[in-house]
């Protein structure tokens, strides 16, 4: 795996709002005779222009949702010069679209929008842009980049490269090796994205086979049964891949349950259940791949920095990126400890 600073750099790294700010840029040169490009000083957490952003979630049914509104709100309260107007949260579509028409209406400088449903909600993204409210999109991304001023979001298809790479080291000297992957809502585009970049890490050990799939619900009850199900039609085998923290909770327990010890398990998202018990290492589940729910506090930052006619510290452009999708770091016991801060309940 990659050092962890050359992944978690100002801008592009999964974890790094925990330990810093995703630092912003003035557009103005430190001297009338240098280069603009090259010479913007990278702005510290003084106060500045005042902006109000308007937050809007999907209801925070999940632990990551439930992280994402928490690293909303408390990046808003760093900044003295930040007002943050937080809807409710909701996953229905009707609804959030009356809660961001809403900030629209209280012509809010900048809006923060992840949308329960990116397709659904792409016209009232559009509605705000064509009204002067830039749009920060995160993670479920709109249907056109006409409806935002900046994506940030996660790696799905990055999570399952990672992970079966990870695995793949793992077994690369053990001859006819088997794994079995745990997916997500099999209806979702994320789920097909974290599997296919599985299957695509896995070409590369041609000692590895995938013997069994299940899809889960992203919830520990359905972890638990699909679990149950897999241990009982697969005897043997030397790793799984499981699609997320909170569903891997019940895959624990029927684990435990069924007194299997023999395999290695790999989570995703970054929960700190996941992460304690990575660091505990009496059991199964010896690495977790972050989809780092700390990007929402990346949206607050680019944000504010777009309120205030900033670029972002350390590129040379006097303004934010037109998107920006986060690296999926593969947490195990060498790196928990730098990433135990981050994890979500």
């Amino acid at each position: 795996m990659p050092e962890l600073t050359s992944r978690r750099g100002l801008l592009f790294g999964t974890a790094a709002i925990g330990a810093g700010a995703l630092l912003v840029g003035c557009t103005s040169n430190e001297s009338d005779d240098e280069p603009a490009a090259n010479d913007q000083p990278a702005a510290d957490d003084k106060p500045g222009k005042e902006v109000t952003i308007g937050f809007a979630g999907p209801q925070a049914d999940h632990g990551w949702l439930n992280a994402i509104n928490d690293n909303a709100k408390s990046r808003a309260k760093k900044y003295s010069d930040v007002t943050l107007e937080i809807t409710e949260g909701s996953n229905d579509t009707a609804a959030q679209i009356g809660q961001i028409e809403t900030l629209i209406n209280k012509k809010v400088d900048v809006l923060v929008v992840l949308p329960a449903d990116g397709k659904a909600l792409t016209q009232v993204g559009l509605k705000a842009m064509r009204a002067g409210i830039p749009v920060i999109n995160l993670d479920r991304i709109f249907n056109t980049p006409q409806a935002y001023r900046c994506w940030i979001g996660g790696d799905n298809y990055g999570m399952g490269l990672n992970a079966g790479h990870y695995i793949g080291e793992k077994l690369k000297d053990k001859s006819d090796a088997k794994v079995i992957e745990l997916a997500g809502l099999d209806n979702l585009e994320l789920t097909k994205q974290r599997t296919q970049g599985f299957d695509d890490a896995l070409k590369n050990y041609p000692n590895i086979k995938k013997v069994a799939r299940q899809a889960a619900e992203f919830t520990v009850e359905s972890g638990q049964a699909k679990m149950a199900q897999l241990l009982q039609a697969q005897s043997k085998f030397d790793a799984l891949w499981n699609h997320d923290d909170d569903q891997g909770v019940g895959a624990l327990r029927a684990i435990e349950q069924a007194g299997r010890d023999d395999f290695l398990m790999v989570g995703g998202a970054g929960a700190l259940s996941a992460f304690q018990s990575i660091k505990q290492d009496d059991g199964v589940l010896k690495a977790t791949v972050l989809y780092p729910p700390t990007m929402a506090a990346s949206a607050i930052d680019l944000a504010r920095a777009l309120g205030q006619g900033k670029g972002v510290g350390g590129m040379a452009e006097f303004e934010i990126p037109a998107s920006i999708t986060l690296y999926s770091a593969v947490v195990d016991k060498a790196n928990v400890d730098q990433y135990m801060p981050t994890g979500f309940k």
